[in-house]
């Protein structure tokens, strides 16, 4: 299913070293999560083109200096700039401005590398029948994916990023503002140490490339 009228966004953390996968620094060192980080934001990106399945932007928190998101491939035409003084308030920023020009968003991260073709359409049909929100729980207790066709403010303000509390509230709130959502099969990032054991088992299909 190819969506004409959807748009992904992808955030992402532009690459500065101790400011990118900070929990996993004392496992890996800053520069470790650094590439890492680097890694996984790549993947994700050549991942989500590949499939070909709806329109997809790059929105980052900040400049990147060092040229990475230039050598992405396929070429990132232009970043976005994510506005807002937490995670909740970017994301809010992003899908309204998104929704003037797309019917349907779906957000998601840098960090899960099992996001695949029938997971993201499984989630774009979620709102094509009807859902008003789409989520991807992660097993950490937070939301690998988020989907909506239009914005609900309440979603995303005074949740307690980075907790485990992070879907249990927004259930909550989804249950307050009576909407319709549909939750995908759970998935896992890479944000702890025990995620790398996750991790190594799938660097073999990823390729030495990456």
């Amino acid at each position: 299913m190819t969506c004409s009228d959807a748009c992904i966004l992808q955030f992402a953390k532009a690459p500065r070293a101790g400011k990118v996968k900070t929990r996993l620094i004392p496992a890996l060192g800053e520069d470790g999560a650094l590439q890492l980080h680097k890694r996984l934001l790549r993947h994700t990106w050549e991942s989500i083109n590949t499939i070909g399945l709806a329109d997809v932007q790059l929105w980052t928190d900040a400049a990147d200096s060092t040229g990475f998101f230039e050598d992405l491939r396929p070429p990132v035409m232009k970043p976005s700039l994510q506005q807002g003084a937490d995670l909740g308030e970017r994301m809010r920023a992003a899908i309204a401005r998104t929704l003037q020009h797309y019917s349907q968003v779906v957000v998601i991260g840098s960090d899960c590398p099992v996001l695949d073709a029938h997971y993201l359409n499984e989630a774009f049909m979620a709102l094509q029948q009807g859902n008003d929100v789409v989520l991807g729980p992660a097993s950490d207790g937070g939301y690998v994916l988020i989907g909506m066709r239009m914005v609900y403010p309440e979603l995303f303000e005074s949740i307690p990023w980075g907790s485990d509390q992070v879907l249990k509230q927004t259930r909550q709130r989804l249950k307050a503002l009576d909407c319709r959502w549909h939750e995908l099969p759970e998935r896992w990032d890479v944000d702890r140490p025990e995620d790398l054991l996750k991790l190594e088992k799938l660097t073999s299909r990823w390729g030495a490339s990456e």
